[in-house]
């Protein structure tokens, strides 16, 4: 029930949930009395509010869900994906995700706090002036073609995470650990926090961009005069 991506040096497992022999049964909602929720498939919804709590989610999809409000804690997500759905103002906090595919998802302005990442693919989704507080990576992560404009990152571990094709415009790097962290492929020229940025990945082309940012970030003027 997985796959794999590869990306450069990094490969993610994410679910397969299109395997022969595997069923996912339709539900009309995520909440269950046992706090487990295994084979299924959730779609279609139009929620005011998705809140969840202290929940199990093991081995199915979530597809073109809209949610004005959502909260998501104490949340285990374990070969789940999520796509095409828009979770407005989410808030997910003390939680872990593994084997967890998120696609094409607008989460803009979300705050993920606390929550720990294995094999977790992020793909094309919209996360504009997301806040990662005390995010950690455990294994490997993928932030593919995302949009990150103006997300702030804050005493997280994203050690190894990688980020490709992604638009970084004006996200800040806050302390805490990056080491690895594969920034190769997007423009850094207006990214924050370059001082936290030790011990990443970039390519040859982005010593300009870190250089800009750095001026920008100081508030350096450049003239002849």
């Amino acid at each position: 029930m997985a796959t794999t991506r590869t990306f450069d040096r990094v490969t993610v497992t994410t679910p397969d949930l299109d395997e022969p022999g595997l069923h996912l049964a339709k539900v009309d909602t995520l909440e269950s009395p046992r706090g487990v929720m295994q084979d299924f498939a959730y779609a279609g919804a139009d929620l005011r509010a998705l809140d969840l709590a202290d929940l199990r989610l093991l081995t199915g999809r979530i597809d073109g869900v809209r949610a004005q409000r959502a909260t998501f804690e104490g949340l285990v997500a374990h070969d789940v994906e999520i796509g095409g759905s828009e979770l407005g103002t989410a808030r997910w906090s003390e939680s872990r995700l593994s084997r967890v595919l998120v696609r094409d998802c607008k989460l803009l302005g979300a705050a993920l706090s606390g929550v720990v990442l294995d094999d977790v693919l992020f793909e094309r989704c919209k996360l504009d002036y997301a806040t990662f507080e005390r995010v950690r990576a455990t294994g490997p992560v993928v932030f593919h073609e995302c949009v990150l404009t103006e997300a702030v990152f804050t005493d997280c571990d994203l050690s190894g995470v990688v980020f490709s094709d992604c638009a970084l415009r004006r996200a800040e790097f806050g302390a805490g650990r990056y080491r690895g962290a594969d920034l190769r492929g997007n423009d850094l020229s207006t990214v924050r926090g370059i001082a936290h940025l030790a011990g990443v990945r970039i390519g040859p082309e982005q010593q300009g961009e870190l250089a800009q940012a750095l001026v920008g970030e100081l508030g350096i003027t450049v003239g002849d005069v």
